[in-house]
């Protein structure tokens, strides 16, 4: 299930309006997408949210190390 809302973030101002950030949300997960490129967008859980913003809030040091640290492992 894909959002029938998205929002831009505040944080894309400037330009020609094209390269900008949004978030939907469903009942189940947040999603991310650019707005050049719709159809291809990132979804998590409420869970795994919650424990990345948790971890840029407090500076949580390897919280990058840790998000790659799999990236050579299949999903």
């Amino acid at each position: 299930m894909t959002p029938d809302n998205w929002q831009k973030s505040s944080f894309s101002g400037g330009g020609d309006g094209n390269d900008c950030v949004e978030l939907g949300s469903t009942p189940a997960a947040l999603h991310l997408r650019e707005s050049d490129s719709p159809a291809a967008a990132l979804a998590a859980g409420p869970t795994a949210v919650t424990h990345f913003l948790h971890a840029i809030r407090t500076r949580t040091p390897g919280i990058v190390a840790s998000i790659t640290a799999g990236a050579d492992r299949d999903c």
